[in-house]
């Protein structure tokens, strides 16, 4: 492997393992804040980090076969089918846990650390996602590419999040939450549908 290349796979590797860090911190911390104030958002919240877990090991194992040509064109293919797979989780469970939080009408305590967890992310994420998206484009890789825009995702999610907290404590706007989650169910999908056919498409 060139010594640039090198370079540029351990950078890679360093920040797809940052994400996965700050995921599995977030997804412990959302799903016991969630449990405390009794959030269905919060919970949701914390199991798509799970998920994203689930993208970011797809994306370590992409940047561990890049030594040989012929492994990483096998393990693009392979890699950027399972980040397809997760974008396709992630919208039925959003999609899912939204219309539960509707039907349900239980509007949940006002969370602090919830909202602390929504504004981490929304500082965090969009870091990590634009680092990763140089080192995908330098790499030319539609796979890390596709889980860069996970991560995005995971900004556009923690503002959702964010949103209905707020709302919820300040207005008791406890619809805000699920119905602001419902309008991203498309996009997130679209991303997944893309990832399958072998394209990665723009989300930003």
């Amino acid at each position: 492997m060139p010594p640039d290349r090198a370079l540029l796979v351990r950078r890679g590797l360093q920040l797809t393992w940052a994400t996965a860090a700050y995921n599995s911190l977030e997804a412990v911390l959302s799903i016991v804040a969630g449990l405390l104030a009794g959030s269905v958002a919060l919970v949701g919240f914390g199991l798509d980090s799970v998920i994203e877990l689930a993208s970011a090991g797809a994306g370590i194992w992409r940047l561990r076969s890049d030594a040989s040509p012929h492994d990483r064109e096998r393990v693009e293919r392979l890699a950027l089918r399972a980040i397809g797979i997760c974008f396709l989780l992630l919208a039925a469970y959003v999609l899912v846990d939204a219309v539960l939080t509707l039907l349900s009408r239980r509007a949940p305590t006002a969370s602090r650390l919830g909202i602390a967890i929504a504004i981490g992310s929304l500082i965090v994420m969009p870091l990590l996602a634009r680092a990763k998206r140089r080192v995908a484009a330098q790499l030319k890789s539609q796979a890390l590419t596709a889980e860069a825009r996970q991560t995005q995702l995971c900004t556009y999610l923690s503002a959702v999040l964010l949103g209905g907290l707020l709302l919820n404590a300040t207005l008791s706007w406890w619809w805000a939450d699920p119905l602001a989650a419902l309008v991203m169910v498309p996009l997130i999908a679209y991303e997944g549908v893309e990832a399958l056919r072998g394209r990665t498409v723009c989300c930003d």
